[in-house]
């Protein structure tokens, strides 16, 4: 089984890869589009910034090919937010393949909360979902993000973090993580296992 992990301007791509060797997954890192259309799964990572990594997919046509494509796709974290409709980060037009907004978090209280959000907190709401299948109870992932995505029917799990956020979601044979999967311990391997079962 081949996976292509799409290549971008943007951060954490190594810890990716390294958690699907761990996984026995042969996982190549491409902006190649004929290297992702060949793919059994896709993977789309990333840290970093919204409108300069949108730059970077529609230099190279990325933005049409990711909408296109029929094999299970994962993204992550700000792979999760390029795939909603439009992000406040410094108001880019994404993807659209989910037709969520992209919010950023304003602390109401700066003591209790602090942005980014960062560290663990619990995945809640959790759908019957094959990306969630035996997972732990009260399961918790690891989260880096200043950004959230709106609660939609798409969501098959929340977190709670001033308020309810979108933890992932699922549409057609797209699915997205908020998280950090890479960075979650046992949940995340679980949770990256179940992706490269589908």
């Amino acid at each position: 089984m081949k996976i292509a992990v799409i290549k971008y301007n943007s951060g954490n791509v190594q810890s990716v890869l390294y958690a699907l060797e761990r996984l026995g997954a042969d996982a190549v890192l491409t902006d190649d589009p004929d290297q992702i259309r060949a793919a059994d799964k896709v993977i789309f990572p990333g840290q970093g910034e919204a409108s300069t990594a949108m730059k970077y997919l529609k230099a190279r046509n990325l933005d049409t090919l990711i909408k296109e494509l029929k094999q299970p796709f994962l993204g992550v974290c700000l792979g999760l937010q390029l795939l909603c409709e439009h992000s406040e980060e410094n108001d880019t037009e994404c993807l659209g393949v989910f037709p969520v907004k992209v919010k950023k978090f304003i602390p109401e209280n700066s003591q209790e909360f602090k942005v980014p959000h960062v560290g663990w907190n619990e995945l809640e709401n959790l759908a019957d979902n094959p990306l969630l299948k035996d997972l732990p109870e009260n399961p918790f992932v690891y989260y880096v993000h200043s950004f959230y995505a709106e609660l939609a029917p798409e969501t098959i799990a929340s977190t709670h973090y001033i308020h309810d956020f979108s933890a992932m979601l699922h549409r057609d044979n797209y699915y997205a993580i908020q998280a950090h999967p890479e960075k979650s311990g046992l949940v995340g391997e679980k949770l990256l296992a179940n992706f490269l079962s589908l």
